[in-house]
């Protein structure tokens, strides 16, 4: 799940055209326009519910991202190669969405809610994997091919890498995971009387408007920071960034950092399991996924070159980001999806606060443009205040806030 997603709205994308001259504002804009698909992941998660199985939709689409993949490697040595590659990463895109949504929908089809719990943080940890693989090893190797063979071959070994993993990945999974019983056939009155009655549903659930402003108010802060980070970290002194090489910053913000995330994510997993979801503990995930943020103030304050220091803020952030991040998850799994559209209803979840994210990341180029780096992530820790607002308030469901602890 993690591969397509840390591509194009993680650090790579964002290298990828920097690279090519383009501005923070017009690099968040357009990666964060790629990445949409995850947002509007409810439009075609009801179908998926009707037809075929999880374990095809998961296979398919992963060889789907491979030939992707493939494709935009190719695409680097078209004139056009900016149309091209936008064009084939939003359509990776729909591609890497569906993989979420059926893989979302056999983990919790799978799993008992305290199973959820308990495993959330593994679930977490083995996308971060991805992250590991990503955002550290192939930015590393990005910083050295781009030295021995120029910036359009190390991209193109990079994409193909990608391929690879993802076609591999899709005939594993093919071959390795159970079969499953294939839906009923519908016609296509029933296809849209279901689809009517998923969001009807999900609109009629509960405190769902309370639901959906926390899960959106919770990442408003992050989808601004995460998206600037990278490049703050890229650019030069005088422009008021830290001026990292690409295998520094691969080696910081993708190993280290990403290793940080994982222990924060187990550490919540097991958090959450032994206490249950309420309105405590949710302020704790909240407070640790938010006022990390403070650590990329501080760096951007100060500017400093102590590769210990800018590690040890990068280290602090990933690691509450870990923590933190297993609040919405839960949140979504326990409070919004159960019921009898549980896979749709994941879907509707986490894309409103995918979507949350990518409108906040969208302007997060023109905001840091405006103010300089300093000045924008102070911004950063004023934007969390919200997400500590609706945390305090948002109802939870009785039995969740009852459990025994």
């Amino acid at each position: 799940m993690g591969l397509p997603n840390l591509v194009l709205g993680g650090t790579l994308a964002s290298l990828l055209y920097k690279q090519m001259g383009f501005s923070d504002s017009e690099i968040a804009f357009w990666t964060g326009l790629i990445i949409l698909p995850w947002s509007f992941k409810p439009l075609w998660g009801p179908f998926m519910e009707l037809y075929k199985t999880k374990r095809y939709y998961i296979y398919s689409s992963q060889l789907v991202c491979g030939v992707l993949f493939a494709a935009a490697a190719a695409s680097l040595y078209s004139s056009h190669f900016f149309g091209i590659s936008l064009s084939l990463f939003f359509v990776l895109a729909f591609a890497g969405a569906t993989q979420d949504i059926a893989a979302d929908g056999l983990y919790m089809q799978e799993l008992s809610e305290t199973e959820q719990a308990q495993y959330v943080g593994w679930q977490g940890t083995f996308y971060n994997f991805a992250k590991l693989f990503s955002n550290g090893g192939m930015v590393f190797l990005l910083g050295i091919l781009t030295t021995t063979l120029g910036g359009v071959k190390a991209w193109t070994i990079l994409l193909l890498i990608y391929a690879a993993v993802m076609l591999l990945l899709g005939v594993y999974n093919k071959q390795q995971l159970p079969p499953q019983d294939t839906p009923a056939p519908k016609n296509s009155s029933e296809v849209w009387l279901a689809l009517k009655d998923v969001m009807v549903s999900f609109f009629a659930k509960k405190n769902i408007w309370w639901g959906i402003a926390f899960i959106v108010l919770y990442r408003f802060a992050e989808g601004q920071a995460i998206k600037i980070m990278p490049l703050f970290f890229k650019a030069s002194i005088a422009e008021g960034g830290l001026a990292l090489q690409d295998a520094q910053l691969g080696m910081l913000a993708g190993i280290y950092g990403t290793i940080a995330f994982v222990l924060g994510s187990i550490l919540a997993g097991y958090y959450v399991a032994k206490r249950g979801l309420n309105r405590t503990t949710l302020l704790i995930l909240c407070a640790a996924f938010n006022l990390p943020f403070a650590t990329y103030a501080y760096l951007a304050i100060t500017q400093t070159q102590n590769m210990w220091l800018i590690g040890s803020a990068v280290s602090i952030e990933h690691f509450g980001y870990g923590f933190g991040f297993i609040g919405i998850i839960l949140f979504i799994m326990q409070q919004i999806a159960p019921g009898k559209y549980q896979m749709a209803h994941y879907a509707f979840g986490s894309a409103i606060t995918y979507f949350g994210y990518t409108l906040a990341s969208m302007v997060s180029g023109l905001v840091s443009d405006y103010l300089g780096y300093k000045q924008f992530f102070i911004w950063v820790l004023i934007a969390t205040i919200p997400a500590f607002m609706v945390t305090s308030f948002v109802p939870l469901q009785k039995q969740l806030t009852e459990k025994n602890v």
